[in-house]
């Protein structure tokens, strides 16, 4: 064979070389009449933008006053913000102010249970499927308040079921109470999700419902479970560890000055069972504080 080049063939020779090597490679038919170089570069090719059409301004519209759950009268109800650019957190301080009204306003547990459940104004609520309201005796001289419910409490409904639940129980038999001689509730009644830790903003519009829970209960002594709790119901930034087995004052809307112990939350105990020992002290110590009150 002889040698080939780049260049087009112009002999018979040089054709009869080129189609039987192009036969013993396979190649049996010429797509093009002119080769296409493969390696060149081809120049972009604009790109056409469809121009969207100009929506129509939106007409904005007055803000609606939130509505007003039942049993309370409508033109208490706060005034919704003005309009703002940016979508609003949930809850915004409109919320805030409602929940204050309904909580301060609510006579009874039953009622205050019903107003919560037909709030809206916290999005905690959108994701839980169940208000945790309470559990145990409302007539109890001990109230038990921990932060939030997890997956056991959002499902039942109760506070305090789970695995953490079961310790509390077996702490309060401890010192001869159960969930009939103790009542039960939460800073924040509705699950966070994934159990996160809830935000300041959120637990500041459920504040004024425990507040009122306490005060509607008014128990001899109140117990905070872990620094949440503590936090919150004692106005106090200090650590849960500098706070437990020092005895605190929780005092009501109304002027009622109620003991508290801040202690640690069981399902910190779990995590750390070294440290059952300190809560077992706290425990001794409202004992001691309800015979010392009876």
């Amino acid at each position: 064979m002889r040698a080939m080049t780049a260049a087009s063939p112009n002999s018979p020779t040089d054709i009869a070389d080129i189609l039987a090597f192009y036969a013993s490679a396979g190649v049996d038919e010429a797509l093009e009449d002119v080769p296409v170089n493969r390696f060149a570069e081809a120049a972009p090719r604009p790109v056409e933008r469809a121009t969207a059409p100009v929506a129509p301004a939106r007409e904005e519209k007055a803000p609606e006053r939130p509505a007003a759950p039942p049993g309370l009268d409508a033109s208490k109800v706060p005034d919704a913000p003005p309009a703002r650019s940016s979508v609003a957190a949930v809850p915004d301080e409109a919320q805030a102010a409602l929940a204050r009204q309904l909580a301060a306003t609510a006579t009874t547990l039953d009622e205050l249970r019903q107003r919560m459940a037909a709030f809206d104004g916290c999005n905690l609520k959108a994701t839980a499927k169940n208000l945790v309201f309470a559990d145990g005796n409302p007539n109890a001289a001990v109230m038990l308040v921990g932060e939030a419910p997890g997956r056991d409490e959002d499902i039942e409904g109760l506070p305090f079921v789970g695995r953490s639940g079961r310790l509390l129980d077996r702490m309060l038999a401890a010192i001869g109470l159960d969930r009939t001689s103790v009542y039960i509730a939460n800073v924040i009644p509705w699950r966070p999700p994934g159990n996160r830790t809830p935000t300041p903003h959120e637990t500041e519009i459920c504040r004024p419902f425990i507040e009122r829970q306490i005060e509607l209960v008014n128990p001899k002594v109140l117990v905070n479970l872990g620094g949440p709790s503590a936090k919150t119901l004692l106005n106090t930034s200090e650590g849960i560890l500098r706070l437990r087995g020092n005895w605190r004052v929780h005092t009501t809307a109304s002027g009622i000055a109620i003991p508290a112990m801040p202690t640690l939350h069981p399902a910190y105990l779990l995590r750390t069972p070294a440290h059952k020992k300190l809560a077992w002290r706290d425990f001794l110590e409202v004992k001691a504080k309800l015979r010392a009150l009876s």
